[in-house]
């Protein structure tokens, strides 16, 4: 076994395929200065295979990330919200679907840290939005023990399996943060778990109005999982871009009006999603004894309350970018919300 102060971390198993910062007890002891709580505290049972993991075991994956100790209340918050029954991250980590974790960060915690919630949100380039997401994931790997392809077997997978997180771009925002219409005050420092896909993005830069843009958000969306499957059932969050954001308040829309718009009008006739050999077998609707008539109306979205609209990006750009959820409302993942514990 090699002696390498590095590989030998790849050598144990508990890397996430990247090279991770030795756990030396002097790190470790940093990280946990970072909170009052006991490190033997337990944040939950993390599944898949449901390790306990404790403050201290979060710790230890903090360090590894690259995390600076003034993150680590976020990673607990992060954590602690993944083992939430609710989120389900037992089926999301054992499932054959894409999803991973996303975490929205809201809150002062946002500029404290450093967390980028503008330019390049979802990709490079910060330091507390790539640690603190693939804290996460670490944790994931080393306590709950998701392996691809052992425990872990999503056929794709993808990049936000490495790290997956952004802060909300309250400042460029015209309505109030995502957090406040979870039920924290705004000024609270909080972290929304959500199970998404990749980000999808959709380029407008015509519609200068916001029943427009509106109907090109969401007829963009109407193809997310497949073209035809009307409902989706599952949550879905819509990322709007800061100028996008500005035409919907410009004409008065708040995010319940966007998200009742998206619901009552991206819908297509029963007909259109039966069994067509060259567009598709059919639909992914459910239904109980009798099929819906040919003409009736079906919902991409199931209901208002499973759109969740978050603005993020840099203020130049006219783009927006859907992430499509796992699974059901009902069997699959609940976005979780928890407030960050400051000492």
């Amino acid at each position: 076994m090699t002696t390498d102060e590095f590989e030998i971390w790849f050598d144990k198993g508990v890397t996430d395929g990247l090279p991770v910062v030795p756990p030396a007890r002097e790190r470790v002891e940093l990280m946990l200065g970072a909170t009052r709580r006991p490190r033997d505290e337990l944040l939950g049972e993390m599944p898949p295979n449901y390790g306990r993991l404790t403050v201290e075991k979060a710790a230890i994956n903090a360090v590894m990330a690259g995390c600076r100790p003034d993150y680590f209340p976020v990673v607990l918050a992060a954590a602690a919200g993944a083992c939430d029954p609710a989120f389900n991250l037992h089926g999301l980590s054992t499932s054959t679907h894409f999803s991973a974790p996303l975490i929205v960060v809201n809150g002062p915690v946002r500029t404290r840290i450093g967390l980028n919630s503008s330019f390049g949100v979802f990709g490079p380039g910060y330091r507390a939005n790539a640690t603190i997401g693939r804290a996460l994931r670490l944790c994931m790997i080393n306590v709950g023990g998701a392996r691809p392809g052992e425990t872990s077997m999503s056929t794709f997978g993808h990049p936000g399996r490495y790290t997956y997180c952004i802060a909300e771009h309250e400042e460029a925002s015209p309505w109030p943060p995502y957090h406040a219409g979870r039920g924290l005050d705004p000024v609270t420092s909080a972290v929304t778990l959500f199970a998404g896909e990749a980000p999808h993005g959709i380029s407008d830069h015509a519609s200068r109005t916001a029943r427009a843009l509106a109907g090109s958000l969401g007829w963009s969306m109407a193809g997310l999982w497949n073209s035809k499957h009307f409902p989706l059932y599952s949550h879905t969050m819509l990322v709007v871009g800061p100028e996008h954001a500005r035409t919907f308040a410009d004409d008065g829309w708040s995010k319940a009006d966007l998200a009742r718009h998206l619901h009552e009008t991206v819908r297509r006739p029963y007909r259109e999603l039966l069994p067509d050999e060259g567009h598709g077998e059919g639909t992914n609707l459910r239904y109980g004894r009798e099929a819906p008539g040919p003409e009736t109306m079906i919902p991409k979205f199931p209901s208002v309350e499973t759109l969740h609209i978050v603005v993020a990006g840099g203020t130049a750009g006219r783009f927006s970018v859907a992430i499509p959820g796992w699974l059901g409302t009902k069997n699959g993942s609940r976005p979780v919300t928890r407030p960050i514990e400051f000492d």
